[in-house]
């Protein structure tokens, strides 16, 4: 396992779309581990292969309750709103307030390459938006309905 460097906002590899996983392999389990360990050394809630420079529909999270590997992750499913607070590792120093879905269902293959199906709720819910977004080259500041102040941004 490998700690990778997480790109920053103005890097133009971030407002690129994630080309889909055609076969989960080796390679892909490598970019799994990395991307967890590179996440949790960041102390991060998630973190999308785009942010560490690779244009594929990978996602890894763990908002408290397991890591979660998902790969070609697509939301089947929403409903509800909810705004929340939310940070990014490739957007350092900022938080701002953001309208997700309440509930969302979420259909992706696992590491072994089988169908895996999560729903989340509140912040599992806004995680998985969040780095879903980051696979169509979207980040939350697009979608902010507040910035928050600096100093809840820590």
């Amino acid at each position: 396992m490998a700690i990778r460097k997480i790109l920053k906002i103005g890097d133009e590899t971030l407002r690129k779309h994630a080309r889909p996983v055609t076969e989960v392999d080796r390679r892909t389990r490598q970019l799994l581990d990395d991307m967890a360990e590179t996440m949790y050394a960041a102390d991060g809630a998630g973190l999308a292969a785009p942010q560490v420079g690779i244009l594929r529909r990978v996602v890894v999270i763990d908002v408290g309750e397991g890591l979660i590997e998902l790969v070609n992750p697509e939301i089947v499913a929403s409903e509800g709103e909810q705004h929340q607070a939310e940070g990014c590792l490739s957007v350092p120093g900022k938080r701002g307030v953001v309208a997700r879905p309440a509930k969302v269902t979420v259909r992706a293959l696992n590491r072994r390459g089988k169908p895996v199906e999560i729903v989340g709720e509140g912040f599992l819910a806004t995680a998985l938006c969040h780095e879903i977004d980051h696979l169509d080259g979207v980040l939350y500041v697009d979608k902010l309905i507040e910035e928050l102040p600096e100093e809840d941004a820590k």
